[in-house]
């Protein structure tokens, strides 16, 4: 049949692709990799160190997850080709939409899988730490952030990653001041750090009683949790820091005892803070792992023309700063100001949808071709 002819020929142009990807992955690499890590979690004593023997495990379980991903798709490859053949054998129509379906969905995979490529930072296969600050504009700016906070959480969701709260201000009367998660797994980094910056949200305002429409601003930074043996020059005299009592969810200990930590790096004037662990001295490690993050952040970025714009949040939260605008009225858009990437549906990237926005930026700094702001 002509249908099963056609998505042979498809398929066939496909294959060296799907060849193609799997050296891009580096896939010899990594299983040299998994066997070296397995006959290490396999010898005496492996658990004798548990911070480090849960490090290999998780390793262990990300290089299944790319080998076994490479896999999967060549054997959808190959579950393809003999549909087709079968098709054609018995003339059978209804493999037709099975084939369709299948290739579709192949194409995809391929697609996310081929993106991994695109990720050639030193820290873009780190885990991610997120912050959240509302801008200006008291109640519609902190519910704003909460629904940021909301979005980049169903995105880990949906990729199978994991977050954990590391601090989290409610706002007054609803929302959120601010709030710090990190994002655990493997290119979490790579894939959120062109998140970073302001997000400008347009809606009819729930807290206002006639309706109007109203602009809010948001901003998010983007950073790497660094590995312990990342050096960093950090002076016991260049830190502040200050102890309080936690607010919000977080157990019995809360509000009882001034276990949260906020630490002020006074040469940068950097500020993270902690409060979710159950002790002062976790919590301060916490903010150490931040503030280490941070600093390389900076140095990351010391070729921009001014350092003092990358300190903190000084990034200015207000029209003309942002990096992405999500229009809830009087029409629905979300638009990138930076590729020019665009979407109607408004819900779906409330729900975490974000792979096209991500898929643009990373190709967009990869071939240096940006929109025009």
């Amino acid at each position: 049949m002509l249908e099963f002819d056609e998505y042979k020929v498809k398929l066939n142009n496909l294959r060296p692709g799907l060849d193609e990807l799997g050296k891009a992955l580096g896939l010899e690499a990594a299983e040299r990799e998994l066997d070296m890590l397995e006959s290490e979690s396999a010898s005496d004593g492996f658990w004798d160190n548990l911070a480090k023997a849960q490090k290999v495990q998780q390793r262990i379980k990300q290089l299944h997850h790319k080998i076994d991903g490479q896999k999967k798709r060549l054997s959808q490859w190959e579950d393809l080709m003999t549909l087709c053949e079968m098709g054609n054998e018995e003339e059978d129509a209804s493999l037709v939409a099975e084939v369709e379906e299948g290739y579709a969905k192949l194409e995809e995979e391929m697609a996310e899988a081929k993106l991994a490529t695109l990720l050639t930072g030193e820290y873009d296969g780190n885990s991610a730490i997120l912050t959240f600050h509302a801008g200006a504009g008291g109640t519609e700016a902190q519910d704003w952030a909460q629904m940021l906070y909301r979005m980049y959480t169903r995105w880990a969701e949906r990729h199978g990653y994991t977050y954990k709260i590391l601090d989290y201000l409610d706002g007054d009367e609803a929302g959120i001041k601010s709030a710090t998660i990190m994002i655990e797994g493997e290119n979490a980094y790579g894939f959120l750090r062109g998140e970073h910056g302001v997000h400008r949200l347009v809606r009819v305002s729930p807290f206002d009683a006639n309706a109007r429409r109203q602009t809010s601003f948001a901003a998010l930074e983007v950073m790497p949790d660094l590995p312990d043996d990342v050096e960093v020059d950090i002076r016991p005299e260049d830190i502040e820091m200050q102890v309080y009592r936690s607010s919000g969810a977080g157990g019995q200990h809360i509000n009882k005892t001034s276990s949260a930590v906020r630490l002020i790096h006074i040469p940068t004037g950097i500020v993270v803070s902690c409060q979710t662990e159950r002790s002062q001295f976790q919590n301060r490690d916490t903010c150490m792992r931040m503030l280490r993050a941070r600093l390389v952040e900076l140095k990351m970025q010391e070729h921009a023309e001014k350092i003092s714009d990358l300190k903190g949040v000084q990034m200015k939260i207000e029209w003309g700063s942002q990096i992405r605008s999500y229009v809830f009225m009087p029409y629905q858009l979300v638009k990138d100001t930076r590729t020019g990437y665009e979407t109607s549906n408004v819900g779906a990237v409330m729900d975490g949808d974000l792979d096209g926005f991500i898929n643009a930026y990373l190709t967009a700094e990869a071939t240096g071709n940006w929109a025009t702001k």
